[in-house]
Formats: structure tokens, C-alpha cells, sequence
């Protein structure tokens, strides 16, 4: 268990940041995580070191939301006062945090979690019965998790790129190493070269096999990096290129994983829009089958009673709303501080796709705007 996982069962403990895109597995107990009140604070920050000064303060300033609209539901309780002790320090905790673009706080009366977010956050303070989680599932989505392979005649290796870094996949695999043969012809034999492509296509092979068990394993978004003429060779004879994000043309083996990092970025970038352009294409093929509803309202109903495709969401589409007593319709509503509303029901939305079992597509603000800003495909209607 990390120190991560070990604070949500244990909100008195010290807790670390977890810097970087949340774990799928994480997001997913804190979107089971329900008790009232749940406390998320969710702030914009600039990367340093430590928190910036006006950072700090702008941070304080939420808790100090959090602390007003508790304090007005409940003054006298105990629990609370102590959930609201646990809040300043894990606010105390963030402050001496390096920071990235954003950070992150979730208490209730049994977690207490601070996270590190490479994505950009709209400032608010949510006091509800969950965890406000539609920036982690952002973070994940705009930060997949992908394989780099960097091929050369000699020795290919294996990365796995996560928050713009690149880093050694895990296992055993990889490096893979090209054994001279000592058969082969020295010199300038008229031979050789055939022979020489020969050994590496051969080669390339070896690594193709063990590529496949290894994304077997940890499947995700391939990127190939090597000289032209090995990726010519590579994406010919591949058997494992179903996810292929994109290549990278240069000899990249052993160069700084910095530099590795921005050379696939771009790669990376055209990937996600390419994803984008496709969950829209699949709204329009559903919307024509019949299999596609739009607006918040009806998505709400759809993933509840029906079964969930895809839930495409404009990032920044917010909906306070009140819930029926049956909980399959909503009221849009304007008095977000009232303990009846949920300040955020896309959340609600996104939770439920996921546990229903299907995928989410966050998109950029008015690439929905025929369906108001959400549209949900289903799989079958009744």
C-alpha cells in the first residue's frame, strides 16, 4: 500500500502528495468514497519549488469556504470541527508542496488526500455526500499513460511517458540487445550488407515479440522513435501496432529522457486531438442510429436506466442541480451553497458512465454546443 493509498483509510495520518496524473485505481475509491460531508478543493496553481504567497492565500481563502458553509449547516458538531481541523492541515500540508498547474484536496471522515495536477483546474470549494473528481479523470485523460519504444541497430529500448515525462518501463524485457555473429562476413564483402539487414530484421523481430507481451500486459498508446529506415523496417514487420500513437523519426537511443520527452510531445498532442475528432464522430454516428441523447437531463436519465457507451463532456461544462427524491431527474439550480444541491453534477455524470462501464471523452469547450455542452451513447435503447 503506498502513502498515498494508506491516507484514505487513515485521515490522521500524515499525508504525501501524489504529484503527476492520478491513478486510475485511486480516482476510482475516492469516486466510491461517500459520506457527508465530503470536502474537494480544487485550485489553480503556478509550478514551483513551493506554493507561491497569493497561491497560499487564495487557498486559505477556499478552506475558508469550506469552514462558512459547514459552520452554517452545523456549528456544534464535533465531527465536523474535527473534519474542519483536518482540512487546515492538509491546506498547511499543499502550501509546502512543490505545486504543479493545480492542486487538489479531498477530506471526509475517512480520507484526507492531497494530489499534484498537471492540468489546469476552475478554482471552487465543494462541500458534498462525494468527492468532486471530474479534474482527475481530466488529468488522466489529457495525460495518458503510453509506451516509447527507441529503436536502434544495436540495442531497443522500452519507456513508458506519464505527466510529459519518460521514464524506464517496468519488467525485464527491455533493453533489448543484438548479438554479433560471428559467422558474418568482415570487411568490405559484397554480402555483408544484405547479411547486416538481414541480423537486423531478425532483430527487430525479437523486439517485436517482446513489445507484444510486454503492452499484453500494460496495454496503452505506442510511440515508435528510431532512424528512418529501422522505422520503416519496424512498422512492416510489427505485429503490435494497433494503438500506434505516432513515430518519431531520429536516432534517439541514449539521448537525455528530457529531450526523448520533447521530441514525442508533439506525438502525444496530435494524439489526443485525434481522439477527440473520433469520440465526436462516434456522437454523430450514434445520433443517426438513434443511440445518442444530448443535454444534461437526458444523459443524467440515459446512464442510469440504459447502457452506457460513451459520455462526451465539454471540460468546462459545470451543472449545480437538485435531484429528484427518485434520483433519475434534475433541476438545475443557482443556490449552489444550499445542502439539497449538488455543485457539480457532471461529476455525478462521469462517475456514473464509469462504474456502468463506459468510456469517457473530455472535449473542448463548444465542440458540443448542438447538444449543450454533453452527449451520451448508449448501446442499445429500449
Amino acid at each position: 500500500m503506498t502513502t498515498t493509498q494508506a491516507a484514505l483509510a487513515r485521515p490522521s495520518a500524515a499525508t504525501s502528495p501524489q504529484v503527476g496524473p492520478p491513478d486510475p485505481a485511486l480516482v476510482l475509491r475516492l469516486q466510491g468514497a461517500r459520506a457527508y460531508p465530503s470536502v474537494s478543493i480544487l485550485m489553480h496553481t503556478r509550478p514551483g519549488a513551493s506554493m507561491h504567497q497569493t497561491d497560499r492565500s487564495r487557498l486559505r481563502g477556499l478552506a475558508r469556504q469550506v469552514a462558512d458553509r459547514i459552520a452554517a449547516e452545523d456549528a456544534g458538531s464535533d465531527a465536523h470541527q474535527h473534519l474542519l481541523h483536518e482540512v487546515d492541515r492538509v491546506v498547511d500540508a499543499a502550501a509546502a508542496d512543490p505545486t504543479g498547474a493545480a492542486v487538489a484536496l479531498f477530506v471526509n471522515a475517512s480520507t484526507s488526500l492531497r494530489l499534484t495536477l498537471p492540468v489546469e483546474v476552475v478554482d471552487r470549494a465543494v462541500v458534498d455526500p462525494t468527492f468532486a473528481t471530474r479534474d482527475l479523470v481530466r488529468a488522466m485523460h489529457r495525460t495518458p499513460r503510453h509506451s516509447v519504444l527507441v529503436l536502434s541497430e544495436r540495442q531497443v529500448q522500452l519507456y513508458e511517458g506519464v505527466f510529459g515525462s519518460v521514464r524506464p518501463a517496468p519488467g525485464r524485457r527491455f533493453p533489448l540487445e543484438r548479438g554479433r555473429d560471428d559467422r558474418a562476413p568482415r570487411g568490405r564483402h559484397p554480402d555483408r550488407p544484405r547479411l547486416r539487414d538481414a541480423e537486423v530484421t531478425a532483430f527487430l523481430r525479437d523486439v517485436d515479440d517482446a513489445l507484444g507481451a510486454h503492452l499484453a500486459a500494460r496495454p496503452m498508446p505506442l510511440i515508435v522513435v528510431g532512424p528512418a529506415k529501422l522505422l520503416t523496417i519496424f512498422t512492416g514487420l510489427s505485429r503490435h501496432l494497433g494503438r500506434l500513437a505516432g513515430t518519431v523519426t531520429g536516432n534517439l537511443a541514449g539521448a537525455p529522457l528530457d529531450q526523448l520527452a520533447a521530441r514525442i510531445r508533439p506525438v502525444v498532442e496530435s494524439y489526443l486531438r485525434s481522439r477527440e475528432t473520433e469520440a465526436l464522430a462516434l456522437v454523430d454516428r450514434r445520433v443517426g442510429e438513434g443511440r445518442a441523447v444530448s443535454g444534461m437531463a437526458a444523459a443524467w436519465l440515459a446512464a442510469r436506466r440504459e447502457r452506457p457507451e460513451m459520455l462526451a463532456v465539454e471540460e468546462g461544462l459545470f451543472v449545480p442541480a437538485r435531484l429528484s427524491p427518485d434520483g433519475d431527474h434534475l433541476t438545475p439550480a443557482a443556490d449552489v451553497d444550499h445542502p439539497d444541491v449538488i455543485d457539480d453534477l457532471v461529476d455525478e455524470l462521469i462517475e456514473t458512465v464509469l462504474h456502468r462501464g463506459g468510456w469517457v471523452a473530455l472535449v473542448s469547450d463548444g465542440a458540443l454546443g448542438e447538444h449543450d455542452g454533453v452527449a451520451l451513447t448508449v448501446l442499445d435503447r429500449f
